[in-house]
């Protein structure tokens, strides 16, 4: 919009308030006082200084100087167009020093009369102002009030003439900060103090100690609470905001507000708040049509924003740290980059968010009135929308217009995440008829199909299920109910509805996921669809029933697996954990393997749907793993006692199918560990590194396992030193000393790669490797250790008469690796294009153009292999046996036959 139209209206001015004016007139001598700029806490305790020399008391300096701030955040937001974010953190400097000089006066005086309280140890007992709302996230607009919960460390009693307890003492102290803070004197107020947040509200104490605090959560701490403490930080004395007892505050609170699980059973809890507010809001409203244009509390207000991203922290923030903030706008900006809301919403929503809030702030800015309600005056509103740029006649509102596009948008948002603020029916089988029921109930099983009725009985009449709380048996019910609709409307199949039941039973108790699934009817549904056409994700969701929140990730499908990204968020959720003073080892090693279980799980899915290739699953895999040994090697690294210097120069060398980047659903890791340090402890150093990585790799926690490790495949086998140094392992492998590698272990160095840890010991593995491989050899004498190789891998797996087994029988997988090493070890001296790790495929076909292979025979295996290791993998997820009896195998004759000329072609030429 032009001002220099002068068809519109002249753009408004800080002066135009009636507040502000009221400001310049009464203290126009005083507003010199500030300096100039956006004020901050140092400003504006010299301000109280200066104020306090002219012989003002505290509290009326307190007050007068509110007064010239706000005049100053006036100008500089409607005039100056300063960022809403700057007038917030001023605002909030403002509460905070205030709150500051008042604790330190008050406490001051206190002490004068009683001396000062202390604990049992003789130390002074500090004491907390604790913000919560918009205080507690730099959030305060210019005419808030500020919730406040006052806490001391512990019990004790003063040292003075007069001794009182130091709950009366911390007592008095909240008194006197009402009186400096929150009373109306001629000058107005500081703030609007309000302790309702405060442990039992209005009936509680004022001031609560940190036993008291921790007893209330552990007990009586209800759901809407935790939406509330999220927000808490110490906001004064500033002295003992980064203080080491102020820690044992955030312990008590984290854990209340965040817990170690996907909590969507907060729902429920955050749909009563809502509805609380909104009646409330209903009720104001009543009689006032005013009072239905609030900004704050009505629908698609600031209020549902704060509630959206809340919601979200509250239910994933226990397992994912680095979603947790305070402020609205962070928040939005971590949930959309963790994936939890699509980025253009997240947008939309701040940009709503700021518009709001500055709608608010011109609110206020009218009169000093702690109100949110747009005014009823056309002149007040005129001038608010030409506050904002904006027109507001008769015959068009801009503003008017902007705040329904921009409350419709929210609410869309919040209802979608709440089903319209209604609480979810309790249970039944939706369209089966007749009211809901719950799971054990015989009216309920009469409504299901007889076979899934058969299953559901077999566990809903057990005492776990009978003694569960009637509202979880309405829960499995409205479960039930909904997979007996699928299969009644096509979208699933009955075996997909009874592995449903099946994976449902071992979690009957574990109320977070029935939760999650009650509360995401579309995640259910595409389960649903994922259990209908394989068996094996049923079994990893069985291990790993957190994944299944996966399904709601708008990601899934739409982007493949990359290692520097995962590495990158696993790193950002460490640097959460430390931050929050949580980095211990029991929550990393719980992150990695839920991030590494998500990950595999994303990968399944997309393979089962039929979105990537079986090799593009192998791929993924396989960089998963490179991936996740990288991000436990830094971390095991930073937390091994014998650490000698900042980056291990350790290597991780993968083998097999990790090696080759074929490695399948829950494959082991063949690894050999090498470090190249001339520290003179660190062989001992590594070693102990090595046990401790493996560990890290193994365990089993409560978020499950990771890997299976073997390390067969180093030096001297079982009986070798867990970790090799480089020099060690080129001179086992070149043949240099009495101490060799064997033929079959360069067999095995055909598919290794060098896939984790300090990437400066790549290149000299590789040219160890390369060395190794186009070593000269006797192909005759190759060629019949290679063959009582494969003889002796065939005596170990045996095959029953009669069957074929696609990777084990002659004319299986196994053939055409054992042909393809062969190749390599007695080739590529001549033929380099041999040694690039390429994968069985490639290399069969470029096998055949050097020559090495009659035509036709290295292209006929390389398709043969494909179609075998496809049929492997499609027998894998389904659970079925890959060794076929003679019907079942002729489909697979052509490939069999290819690979059998291939082991001819090269083992029996003649």
């Amino acid at each position: 919009m032009s001002h220099g139209d002068k068809s519109l209206p002249p753009p408004a001015r800080a002066d135009h308030s009636r507040f502000v004016q009221r400001i310049r007139r009464r203290y126009a001598e005083e507003l010199a006082l500030l300096p100039p700029g956006l004020p901050d806490r140092d400003t504006m305790a010299a301000t109280v200084a200066a104020l306090q020399q002219r012989g003002r008391a505290l509290a009326s300096a307190l007050r007068v100087m509110r007064q010239l701030v706000l005049e100053r955040l006036a100008v500089l937001d409607i005039e100056a167009g300063t960022a809403m974010a700057d007038i917030c953190r001023a605002m909030t400097h403002l509460a905070e020093i205030s709150l500051d000089l008042a604790v330190t006066q008050g406490r001051a005086e206190l002490d004068a009369q009683y001396g000062a309280p202390l604990d049992a140890a003789g130390e002074v007992i500090e004491f907390w102002v604790v913000g919560m709302g918009k205080l507690g996230g730099r959030e305060l607009n210019v005419s808030s009030d500020i919730d406040l919960i006052y806490v001391y460390d512990e019990d004790g009693q003063t040292a003075g003439p007069q001794t009182i307890t130091a709950h009366e003492y911390f007592a008095q102290l909240a008194r006197k900060l009402y009186a400096l803070i929150g009373e109306v004197t001629e000058d107005g107020q500081v703030f609007r103090v309000d302790l309702a947040l405060r442990p039992n509200g209005n009936s509680g104490p004022s001031v609560v100690s940190l036993s008291m605090l921790e007893e209330y959560f552990f007990v009586q701490g209800r759901e809407w609470e935790r939406f509330a403490w999220l927000k808490s930080r110490v906001v004064a004395p500033l002295a003992s905001v980064q203080g080491a007892k102020v820690q044992a505050l955030r312990s008590l609170v984290t854990p209340f507000v965040y817990r170690r699980y996907l909590d969507y059973g907060v729902f429920e809890g955050l749909r009563q708040l809502h509805r609380k507010i909104r009646d409330e809001a209903q009720k104001r409203a009543a009689g006032r049509p005013e009072r239905a244009n609030d900004v704050k509390l009505s629908r698609g207000g600031i209020r549902e924003i704060e509630f959206i991203v809340q919601l979200l922290q509250v239910v994933r923030g226990g397992q994912f740290p680095e979603i947790r903030t305070r402020s609205t706008l962070k928040a939005l900006n971590r949930v959309a980059a963790r994936g939890l809301m699509k980025p253009e919403t997240a947008q939309k929503l701040a940009e709503g968010y700021d518009f709001l809030r500055r709608v608010e702030h011109r609110i206020q800015y009218l009169d000093d009135q702690q109100t949110h309600c747009l005014p009823s005056a056309d002149e007040d509103l005129g001038w608010i929308a030409r506050s904002l740029g904006l027109v507001c006649r008769e015959e068009t509102c801009e503003l008017l217009e902007r705040l329904c596009e921009v409350r419709e948008l929210v609410a869309t948002e919040f209802d979608a995440l709440l089903h319209d603020g209604a609480a979810p029916s309790g249970g039944g089988c939706k369209g089966c008829g007749g009211p809901p029921l719950p799971v054990d109930a015989e009216d309920f099983l009469a409504r299901l199909p007889e076979e899934l009725a058969q299953s559901v009985r077999r566990w809903a009449q057990q005492p776990r299920v009978q003694n569960l709380r009637e509202e979880s048996r309405l829960r499995l019910a409205k479960l039930v109910g909904r997979a007996a609709l699928a299969v009644k409307q096509g979208e699933c199949g009955l075996d997909a509805a009874l592995r449903f039941v099946d994976w449902l039973e071992p979690l009957l108790r574990r109320e977070s996921y029935l939760a999650l699934l009650v509360e995401r009817p579309a995640v259910q549904q595409r389960l649903l669809r994922l259990l209908g056409l394989a068996r094996w994700p049923m079994r990893y969701l069985m291990q790993h029933p957190g994944v299944i929140d996966e399904l709601a990730d708008v990601r899934l499908l739409q982007q493949r697996f990359d290692g520097a990204a995962f590495i990158a968020e696993l790193q950002a959720r460490h640097d959460a954990w430390a931050e929050h003073g949580e980095a211990d080892e029991e929550a990393l090693l719980d992150s990695v393997r839920r991030a590494h279980h998500a990950e595999v799980f994303r990968t399944l899915v997309r393979d089962v749907e039929g979105s990537i290739t079986v090799e593009e699953v192998a791929d993924e895999l396989s960089l998963l793993a490179d991936a996740t040994l990288q991000c436990v090697i830094r971390w095991a690294w930073q937390r091994l006692k014998q650490r000698h210097r900042e980056q291990p120069r350790f290597g991780v060398i993968a083998y097999g199918k990790l090696g080759g980047k074929e490695l399948g659903y829950g494959g082991d890791l063949d690894v050999v560990f090498l470090f190249d340090d001339e520290d003179e402890n660190a062989p001992e150093i590594y070693a102990a590194f090595v046990r401790k990585l493996i560990t890290w790799l193994t365990l089993r926690t409560s978020a499950g396992e990771l890997f299976d490790i073997d390390t067969a495949l180093r030096p001297n086998g079982n009986s070798g030193l867990l970790v090799t140094s480089m020099n060690s392992f080129e001179n086992y492998q070149s043949g240099r000393g009495s101490n060799t590698a064997w033929t079959w272990e360069h067999q095995a160095i055909t598919r290794a790669r060098f896939c984790a840890g300090d990437a400066a010991l790549a290149p000299r593995f590789e040219a160890v490797r390369r060395a190794v491989l186009t070593a000269p050899r006797d192909a005759d004498a190759l060629r019949r250790e290679v063959q009582a190789m494969r003889e002796k891998v065939r005596q170990a797996r045996p095959v029953r008469a009669g069957l074929f087994d696609v990777k084990h029988s002659p004319g299986g997988m196994m053939d055409a690796e054992f042909v393809l090493q062969f190749l390599i070890l007695a080739h590529s001296h001549a033929h380099p294009e041999l040694l690039d790790n390429a994968g069985n495929i490639a290399l069969l076909q470029r096998a055949e153009a050097a020559g090495l292979l009659p035509e036709g025979v290295g292209h006929a295996a390389a398709d043969a292999y494909r179609e075998l290791r496809r049929f492997q993998h499609r027998a894998r997820l389904d659970e079925q046996s890959t060794a076929l009896d003679e019907a079942a195998a002729a489909p697979l004759a052509a490939h069999r036959d290819a690979v059998l000329a291939l082991w001819r072609a090269v083992f029996s030429p003649e």
